[in-house]
């Protein structure tokens, strides 16, 4: 079934893209397109042409696949060329949304007319490419090069209205697009109107080097931001067809990188995420209020979360003071999202409207899902779900904000444990994306089906573990916070391997981790597991030592690093240098230096075999989940891809041999997992 469907109103070409969901730019689209006009060059019937989206949208996008392979003719900037070339004009008619090469090709039109609200933007940057169909170059002709970069090297989507005052679109109209499209193509018969013939607006030097400086900050430096800056200022100094010429090149040989296959596969990983909502078949309850206990900062954070996702929220703590401070929270949150200009007065007072909080268990009587958010203890958390059975009303589901604990034996504890699952947020709740979603044994297809729809109103990337101590991201990091640790007794010192990870991508190294959120958190699940622990394993006691010198981190000023009182800045001391020495003598171990290579390689080989063993164990369901859980909640460099992206692109003989020489220097204690189950799933 053809992809562009054509019909004549009069004079004018009606050119319809018919390929959902999204419209995407495939080949068999390209081509339509350009038999098309061709057809409209040779009838002398008629006039113009409209170019226009079936369904809910123009082209969204281009078919994202494709970069994976060799790109079949005919591509995008020939179809556009034609258009430009075509003697009778042609309008774009925008609806929905028109991104990456729908965007590119509306700028190779004549006039472009959009429905209120469309979205138009240039999202190429964030796949490790650029625009590669003139929009690093016809863009910068109509808004100029320092509005340009700011765009597209985030790829910054706009509503119509921004498009419109900025001179990208020349009308918008709030019904009946194609009647108003067809109008302005005839009010254009006999001209053309080429953006290729504008010049782009002369702009200041100083600017220039402003907006290329805040873009590559924002852009962490990755070379698709600074490619597409010098695209961009090419418009400046070159021809159109020389820039034009550059611009594909780079576009080819960004597009086979191997940080755009890293962040291809990110994308597809993000938006398989959602497909298991549809996939059980059962239908998600009608959530309408939410109660959440405990108004600390993760409380008060998911509040916040629920709040923005326009729920009905009452935040429960039975400790005045507490409370107090979390509803304070909450209320700053918003006064300075007020102040920030984020949100206006009558946004926030609707948001406050809907938000209450008590300290009486009788407040959650209405409340369709109960979030539990105290302490970290199973004790706490079992008295807490003892109150919300007695009164929470029958057809609440029940959920735990627990990092680590035994969900099961809280849901073992309650009438119904059919309706108990875990939602673990990440810190600060109201911000960061990712969601662990946990399923317990007796957890119902609903609860999970609530769950996983929840987590997508609140916009989260939702992530489905079973019950198993430290769910995916929190096992993979105490995994790869182990093998660092490994390190510091070998020979390493913490400023090496924090340095090492962050100049890989890591938004943070774990030294530095540990000391912002508290050595002493993670000294208290440490000493609630120790006899449990088996002797033989290998264990580093450096951060117990650290410990019990006083040193728990950035709050006593000292952990890992030194933290002046009014400095904002970390310093090395001699002093952690001495206690890891006198661990290693202690152990016999004779240290030795380590490359920052090598501290990156046992890290990465060590989150393998983490997520190797998750995936054997039916802890995570998916490979690609581990990465997403990783990039979203423990600053992995997207443009690495993950521990799973890595390892497909590795010889699987070469990966068991490396895993192998990592078990032997990790000691007792690491298990070298089954890697097929790797290699399988991603083939599949």
């Amino acid at each position: 079934m053809s992809k562009i469907k054509i019909h004549h109103d009069v004079d004018v070409m009606v050119i319809t893209v018919d390929n959902p969901p999204i419209n995407a730019g495939s080949t068999e689209v390209r081509q339509g397109l350009l038999d098309a006009i061709s057809t409209l060059e040779m009838d002398h019937q008629l006039t113009a042409a409209v170019i226009i989206g079936a369904g809910t949208t123009f082209i969204a996008g281009s078919d994202i696949k494709e970069f994976s392979q060799p790109l079949a003719d005919p591509h995008l900037p020939v179809v556009i060329a034609a258009i430009e070339n075509c003697s009778k004009p042609v309008v774009c008619a925008l609806h929905g949304a028109a991104l990456g090469g729908g965007f590119e090709l509306a700028l190779g039109c004549d006039a472009r007319i959009a429905l209120e609200g469309t979205v138009l933007g240039l999202p190429e940057v964030t796949l490790g490419i650029i625009p590669g169909a003139g929009g690093t170059q016809r863009l910068p002709r109509l808004i100029g090069v320092e509005k340009s970069i700011e765009l597209i090297c985030a790829g910054a989507r706009i509503k119509s209205d921004l498009a419109l005052k900025l001179g990208i679109v020349s009308q918008v109209v709030k019904t009946d697009l194609l009647a108003n499209a067809l109008v302005l193509a005839r009010s254009m018969i006999g001209t053309k109107n080429r953006i290729r013939d504008i010049a782009t607006p002369p702009s200041l030097p100083e600017s220039i080097s402003s907006a290329s400086q805040k873009a590559m900050k924002a852009g962490k430096n990755r070379p698709q931001v600074q490619k597409a800056i010098e695209m961009i200022c090419n418009s400046l100094v070159l021809p159109i067809d020389e820039a034009l010429s550059i611009e594909r090149g780079v576009f080819q040989d960004l597009r086979t990188s191997s940080e755009a296959r890293a962040l291809r596969h990110h994308f597809f990983a993000e938006r398989k995420l959602f497909k298991t909502l549809g996939a059980s078949g059962t239908q998600a309850q009608t959530l309408k209020q939410i109660a959440v206990i405990g108004a600390g900062t993760m409380g008060s954070g998911i509040a916040m979360a629920c709040l923005n996702a326009a729920y009905e929220v009452v935040l429960l703590d039975q400790n005045e003071t507490a409370l107090s401070n979390g509803v304070k929270r909450v209320e700053q949150f918003y006064e300075s999202r007020l102040q920030g200009g984020k949100l206006n007065q009558v946004q926030v007072s609707e948001l406050l409207q809907r938000f209450t909080y008590s300290s009486s268990w009788e407040s959650i009587a209405s409340a369709d899902l109960i979030i539990e958010a105290v302490f970290e203890d199973i004790e706490v958390k079992h008295e807490v779900f003892a109150k919300i059975d007695t009164h929470a009303k029958d057809g609440a589901l029940l959920a735990s904000n627990t990092s680590y604990l035994d969900i099961d034996a809280i849901a073992e504890n309650t009438k119904n444990p059919s309706r108990v699952f875990g939602l673990h947020f990440f810190s600060p709740a109201q911000v960061m994306k990712l969601i662990e979603i946990v399923r317990c044994r007796k957890t119902s297809a609903l609860a999970m089906a609530t769950g996983l729809s929840f987590a997508k109103r609140l916009g989260k990337m939702p992530i489905i573990s079973a019950n198993s101590f430290g769910f995916i991201g929190n096992r993979i990091y105490a995994a790869y916070r182990r093998q660092c640790e490994f390190m510091l007794e070998e020979g390493a010192y913490p400023e090496q391997i924090d340095k090492a990870l962050e100049d890989y991508g890591f938004a943070m190294g774990p030294f530095t981790v540990a000391d912002l959120s508290g050595l002493d958190i993670a000294w208290g699940m440490r000493k609630s597991q120790a006899a449990s622990r088996n002797p033989m394993h290998r264990y580093v006691s450096i951060p117990d030592s650290l410990c019990l010198a006083g040193r728990l981190g950035r709050k006593t000023g000292a952990g890992y690093y030194l933290y002046p009182e009014g400095s904002k800045d970390k310093l090395i001391d001699p002093k952690v240098h001495e206690l890891i020495d006198a661990a290693s003598r202690e152990k016999g171990i004779a240290r030795r230096s380590f490359t920052a290579d090598e501290i990156v390689k046992r890290v990465i080989l060590t989150m393998i075999n983490e997520v190797a063993q998750l995936l054997s164990e039916n802890v995570a369901a998916e490979p690609s989940d581990c990465d997403i859980a990783l990039v979203n909640g423990y600053g992995f460099p997207r443009w690495q891809g993950g521990p799973t992206f890595i390892a497909s692109e590795m010889d699987q003989g070469q990966l068991d041999r490396d895993l192998q020489e990592l078990a032997a220097v990790s000691g007792p204690g690491f298990v070298v997992a089954n890697t097929d189950v790797l290699f399988e799933r991603s083939k599949g």
